[in-house]
């Protein structure tokens, strides 16, 4: 147990509840070193800093080694870095900074290298609204590369969810050898509320899966394209090599067409196999309902809180919640919509995750209710 959390333990000892009165940013920090995260590495950006500033905070004291980078790009360049030498790391930051951040993604989905980057999102484009909250960095975590391969992005809509889902996203990011995002918007991230800490007592730190040292070994070895190599780390028993060139499994560079094809499919197979394994959508309203409402993170609040005034006036009408936005967990929204002929998606953006709603359903009356002005 943390020192800071002791008083917290004595007080449920003593038969009180394990309540803390925080915002998204502060359970984040909670989630990441329940998780057993050593290594954060940011820059300042709102709404995002106090992610920061926490971990500066926090880290030391488990161990840990926070920095302050001087941009976002070198922030991405010590994660990987960090964690090619056996940490566990996370960084965090919102549109601007995302942005910057994208060749070195690309560096970890090649390199299969990890890590967790929390996205605390405001409006755009370019510096846009610093103190509003958006939700339109959505389509730009799913395409954050050159190549389309999939990463994994989760929407938490309540600070307690940052909790869970960040060591969830610890989780995945060692599981499957991938970046995860968690997509945070500035009202999530920044809105103070009640959080159980019991949920801390069922949280480990997350196992990492290393090679053995006692049979031959390729830094990217796999019989099959679903399976994930164990790591090794720099410094280690083993030799590597990690380049952001295409290779083979040896780690180097190839320009064989089989062998570019088979990581390639690789990359893919290795997540889009998994989904069903970590494809979370929520449900609230009746299974018969004609009507749906489609939300994620800070906007499904909004439309749960619709579904009750419904309900309350005796209409009828479904909410639907996904978690994990990427990659689109298509079996479980087709279950979770059911047979409502009218699928209204609530978004604050231009219209976004709407677009893979139109796909799923192109027999049904799907509806855009948009926002665009930081409410």
């Amino acid at each position: 147990v943390r020192a800071g959390n002791r008083g917290t333990v004595a007080r449920r000892a003593r038969g009180f509840p394990m309540i803390r009165f925080m915002d998204g940013n502060e359970a984040v920090v909670e989630g990441a070193l329940a998780a057993g995260c050593d290594f954060f590495a940011g820059y300042p950006i709102t709404p995002a800093t106090s992610i920061l500033t926490g971990m500066i905070r926090n880290l030391p004291a488990s161990g840990g080694l926070a920095v302050q980078a001087e941009d976002e790009i070198a922030a991405m360049g010590f994660c990987i870095g960090a964690v090619m030498a056996g940490r566990k790391a996370l960084t965090a930051t919102s549109g601007p900074g995302i942005s910057l951040c994208s060749e070195n993604i690309g560096l970890a989905i090649a390199g299969e290298t990890p890590l967790v980057i929390v996205d605390v999102q405001r409006q755009g484009p370019a510096t846009g609204s610093a103190t509003m909250g958006a939700q339109g960095d959505v389509q730009f975590v799913r395409w954050v590369t050159s190549g389309g391969y999939p990463t994994i992005a989760l929407a938490p809509t309540s600070a307690e969810d940052c909790l869970r889902l960040t060591h969830r996203a610890f989780e995945l990011s060692e599981r499957y050898r991938v970046p995860v995002f968690l997509m945070l918007d500035k009202e999530i991230g920044l809105t103070r509320e009640r959080v159980d800490l019991a949920i801390l007592e069922g949280m480990r730190p997350v196992e990492r899966r290393t090679a053995p040292t006692d049979r031959p070994f390729l830094p990217y070895d796999f019989d099959r394209p679903e399976e994930v190599p164990p790591m090794s780390c720099f410094g280690g028993p083993h030799i590597l090599r990690y380049t952001t060139s295409m290779h083979d499994k040896t780690g180097y560079l190839t320009k064989e067409r089989d062998k570019i094809a088979e990581m390639m499919h690789h990359l893919e197979a290795k997540i889009l196999d998994a989904l069903p394994d970590f494809a979370e959508v929520r449900v609230e309203g009746p299974a018969d309902a004609a009507a749906a409402v489609l939300a994620y993170g800070n906007t499904a609040r909004s439309a749960c809180e619709a579904g009750r005034r419904a309900a309350h006036a005796g209409a009828s009408l479904r909410v639907v919640i996904p978690v994990t936005l990427w990659p689109l967990p298509e079996a479980a929204l087709r279950e979770a919509i059911g047979d409502a002929r009218r699928i209204v998606v609530a978004e604050q953006n231009l219209g976004e995750y709407v677009r893979e709603v139109r796909r799923l359903f192109p027999d049904r009356d799907v509806r855009l209710v948009r926002r665009v002005d930081g409410r």
